[in-house]
């Protein structure tokens, strides 16, 4: 028996619905997106920092950072090898150029002037005995000259009477020309004796000359002797405070090597850093101020370090003579140097982030201080916590100066609480 098989009919679907609450899904999220992106973010005023744009006169300034250093300073170094015996002062003490700060010992120094002085003493007794040596000579010359100055005496008086009598024949021919002999060479012998003393005393004196020359030696030799056994006492040398010590207790030093430093309390000189990038805009006689957190000090640019250390140049800026209390050597610092005065310029505080000479975009709030709109904005140049704006801002302008550069929103809501 055969079974008719009856065709079952498939019912068609109609897509149309389907495709229509799709198309409404994805409406919904383009919406959502355009809606997240372009507007309905919301932000705490709190949480803000706001930057008002100004017109007027700004300096450029470079802000860095450093400390007061002693303009004067004295190394003292060990004259010669030496112990520790006693420190006397410690780093921080204010000095004078007597003060003592360390007491060395070297025994080997009191041993060598005991020796020069000794040595001395026996130069100064030789040339007493040679002075009373010269006097001896001198006195025998002296009498031996007498003598023969009167023997010289008698022989020209004889010859006087000699004279006379010669012609009458009393006396001969022949004594009379021997009286005329004798008396002409008491005579020569008179004039050489006389050249001898002369020349006797230029000796003795020329003797004198030398040893006196040999004591000044002596002496010269006793005082260096004495200068290093002074030195043994170490003073300051000039008035200022004791800025290091750099020997301890008992410890050997060998010569030359470091005791102390010593640095002017009033002369000061600071010495900061400051970033690479900016250092070319210092030059030397441009206006600085230095504050100790106490007190400002106006000073002058007198140094540029040429060598770049850690991305950084040494400034060194000289301080006026009279300083106030709160500065003093070591003391850490941060410096303002005044590069340039740029005159009737716009500009408002520096956002986070921004840069001189650069664009990007800030939140401009609109007049209910409510809502804030992207804007594009361009700097010039950077002075401290300011900086310059060239386009995208006017004056009264007040703009977003947080960092928000995760936000993509063009507008926001700003939330008072």
């Amino acid at each position: 028996m055969d079974v008719k098989k009856s065709k079952v009919k498939q019912r068609k679907v109609n897509s149309k619905p389907i495709i229509g609450g799709l198309a409404i899904c994805l409406l919904a999220v383009v919406t959502w997106y355009v809606s997240a992106n372009a507007g309905g973010k919301s932000v705490k005023r709190n949480n803000m920092l706001f930057g008002t744009v100004k017109q007027g006169d700004l300096q450029v300034e470079i802000e860095g950072y450093g400390a007061l250093r002693s303009d004067k300073q004295v190394l003292i170094t060990s004259l010669t090898r030496a112990t520790v015996q006693e420190i006397v002062l410690k780093p921080g003490a204010l000095v004078t150029a007597d003060s003592i700060i360390v007491q060395l010992a070297n025994p080997e120094l009191q041993q060598q002037v005991d020796n020069e002085i000794q040595e001395l003493s026996q130069r100064n007794a030789n040339l007493r005995q040679l002075k009373l040596n010269q006097q001896r000579e001198i006195l025998n010359e002296s009498a031996s000259y007498a003598e023969m100055e009167a023997s010289y005496e008698t022989a020209k008086v004889r010859l006087e009477a000699q004279t006379g009598l010669v012609k009458s024949g009393i006396v001969s021919a022949l004594d009379y020309k021997e009286s005329f002999v004798h008396e002409a060479q008491l005579k020569k012998r008179l004039h050489i004796h006389k050249q001898r003393t002369a020349a006797l005393k230029l000796v003795n004196q020329e003797a004198i000359n030398i040893q006196l020359e040999q004591i000044k030696q002596q002496q010269g030799q006793l005082d260096i002797a004495q200068n290093r056994h002074n030195r043994l006492t170490v003073k300051a040398g000039f008035d200022g405070v004791l800025q290091r010590l750099s020997i301890e207790l008992g410890q050997s030093l060998a010569a030359g090597q470091e005791v102390a430093l010593i640095g002017s309390v009033q002369e000061l000189i600071a010495l900061v850093k400051v970033p690479q990038s900016k250092a070319q805009q210092i030059f030397i006689g441009q206006q600085a101020i230095v504050d100790t957190r106490r007190d400002k000090i106006v000073g002058i640019v007198s140094r540029i370090d040429p060598v770049v250390v850690d991305n950084t140049v040494e400034i060194e800026i000289a301080l006026p003579a009279q300083l106030p209390a709160s500065a003093r050597p070591q003391l850490s610092v941060d410096a303002t140097i005044i590069t340039d005065t740029l005159t009737n310029i716009t500009y408002m505080e520096r956002p986070v982030n921004a840069r001189e000479n650069s664009s990007t975009s800030l939140f401009l709030l609109d007049d209910s201080n409510d809502y804030a709109m992207r804007t594009p904005i361009k700097f010039g140049k950077e002075a401290g916590r300011y900086i310059e704006i060239i386009e995208g801002g006017k004056v009264n302008d007040t703009f977003i100066v947080s960092d928000l550069s995760l936000i993509k929103n063009i507008e926001l809501t700003i939330e008072n609480f």
